[in-house]
């Protein structure tokens, strides 16, 4: 099996390097990371400038590609000439702070495995629910647990798939039990904040994500706040398929001439 690993917290993050050292041993395995922490970056593609890539030296991040680009770069420049082959799964993560309901939206975790989706092949992105790199031993075995299994039940080569994995920083994170679930949503983000640079002009940082507000059983608000690994399957489809009709009706009625 050939396992092509990203990231959005940068190639020196220390959720790459466990995510890729938990792998170790389920085949041949390719990193290819941005430079810098790309956090946010959701599925942008760099179009406006050529992208460059170098191999980083010294352990734990010996061999590792690194982009200067952003997460869908890395995956997208991977799959359509860097490689030389197709991988067989792309995983990405393990993620500073977790992405569920509307994050996955904002997620270059999320991307890089949907990068890969895209172009057909199964993937998984792995995050941890808080920030700090806790327990991160720990969010790797599961993450390294959670692959074996979900290969043992959806043999590669079919339809590809996508999963969205939440892991609480705890000790026995490999153990928890895991979830089937759907995304929830939260409240809408904090205000801007506004500060002024040295020249007195106005400057604006992007306010907190808004506390959780669809968080009731079955969403991967609830799965981690009862202790569980939330996976929840996603796919690319944006449609609102409830109300093409509606919208076929309207614009009908508007129409003159």
């Amino acid at each position: 099996m050939r396992i092509l690993i990203a990231n959005d917290d940068g190639y020196l993050a220390p959720g790459l390097a466990a995510l890729v050292k938990a792998c170790q041993g389920l085949g041949d395995i390719d990193v290819i990371a941005p430079e810098q922490n790309a956090s946010g970056t959701s599925n942008a593609l760099t179009l406006g400038r050529p992208l460059s890539m170098f191999e980083a030296r010294g352990e734990p991040v010996q061999g590792f590609r690194v982009v200067n680009g952003t997460p869908s770069d890395c995956v997208h420049v991977a799959l359509t000439g860097v490689l030389g082959h197709r991988p067989d799964l792309v995983l990405s993560g393990i993620n500073n702070g977790a992405n569920m309901g509307d994050d996955t939206l904002y997620s270059g975790t999320v991307a890089a495995a949907m990068e890969g989706y895209l172009f057909g092949v199964p993937a998984i992105a792995f995050s941890q629910a808080h920030k700090g790199w806790g327990e991160l031993d720990a969010a790797a075995a599961a993450a390294r647990a959670i692959v074996e299994q979900v290969l043992a039940s959806a043999p590669l080569g079919g339809e590809p798939w996508l999963l969205n994995v939440n892991i609480p920083n705890v000790p026995n994170a490999a153990e928890l039990p895991r979830l089937v679930t759907r995304l929830g949503r939260r409240h809408a983000s904090e205000p801007v904040i506004r500060q002024h640079n040295p020249r007195g002009e106005p400057i604006y940082w992007i306010g907190p994500a808004g506390d959780a507000r669809e968080c009731g059983e079955g969403t991967d608000f609830h799965a981690v706040a009862q202790g569980c690994v939330s996976i929840t399957p996603l796919q690319v489809d944006l449609t609102d398929h409830a109300r093409t009709g509606l919208w076929a009706g309207r614009l009908a009625a508007g129409r003159t001439g």
